[in-house]
């Protein structure tokens, strides 16, 4: 059964200046807490020991959809304090499309190419309006290698689409990158966060980040939702993705997952079968 929340006047986290300021350059950064001091100390707790567990030969930076393994990432997913961020721009009606951490360990945390997100979930939703909540674990910094945004790129260009060239596997995050004609890196802002900070970004805009060779670990959770009235392709990415009503109701048809429930099997098909969800 799809799980739904409880129904609740929105307490918008962000002014009507601000969600213009999003529309118009694709980002916001909201320095404010996100959460309470103890709550954010859950969360990062949590990460914490999903880190400890991971296997030897996987990258921290590709710790993507975790919580379809471990469900208990719903108590953040699901939080107020992140909805009360995402319904100024979505509205009431809210569904989480996916969540991935992005931890690049010190020392050697692998580049993020230049890439937009809307690249790598072309056919998976209808339209592509999609809003990443970016929630630092650690402190995040030029030293670090924080995310850098092309501001307005979501809307100019290819406007989500641009065309890419293959990356040899291994050199970065992903294995491919915007082709150079395509982006213009000197028009880059750095997002700068402390911890318990946030950025908020459009799915279609021009993003990337450095390598991380300094001293200090840099980790953030992204956390990616969607109006309901976007309408998943249930018949290409149902055997290995699952959308969750986290806000509101449904308008377009969509099936969603259960957010008490754990699915393992979902992980398997992607590590066999290199599906990733950025």
């Amino acid at each position: 059964m799809p799980s739904t929340s409880v129904a609740r006047t929105a307490a918008h986290r962000l002014t009507p200046g601000e969600v213009a300021q999003y529309h118009d350059q694709g980002y916001h950064i909201f320095r404010q807490p996100v959460f309470s001091p103890e709550k954010f100390a859950g969360l990062k707790n949590c990460f914490e020991k999903i880190l400890s567990n991971l296997e030897t030969d996987v990258r921290p930076e590709s710790m993507d959809v975790p919580h379809f393994q471990h469900p208990e990432l719903f108590e953040w997913l699901m939080a107020d304090e992140v909805l009360d961020l995402v319904s100024p721009i979505l509205g009431p009606d809210i569904a989480l499309f996916a969540s991935h951490f992005i931890c690049k360990p010190r020392g050697n945390g692998k580049r993020v190419p230049w890439h937009e997100d809307s690249h790598y979930w072309n056919t998976m939703i209808t339209p592509m309006e999609v809003v990443t909540v970016w929630v630092a674990i650690d402190p995040s910094s030029t030293e670090n290698g924080c995310m850098r945004i092309i501001p307005r790129t979501h809307t100019s260009g290819k406007q989500g689409f641009s065309d890419y060239d293959d990356l040899k596997p291994g050199e970065a995050v992903f294995n491919d990158e915007i082709k150079a004609a395509q982006r213009d890196t000197t028009q880059a802002i750095p997002i700068e966060l402390e911890a318990n900070q946030c950025s908020l970004h459009d799915g279609r805009i021009i993003h990337g980040s450095e390598p991380n060779t300094s001293s200090k670990r840099r980790c953030g959770y992204t956390m990616r939702f969607v109006s309901t009235r976007v309408r998943a392709n249930h018949e290409q990415i149902g055997a290995w993705h699952h959308l969750y009503l986290v806000r509101g109701k449904d308008h377009a048809g969509n099936v969603y997952g259960d957010t008490t429930k754990a699915y393992p099997e979902l992980a398997r098909f992607r590590a066999k079968h290199g599906k990733n969800g950025h």
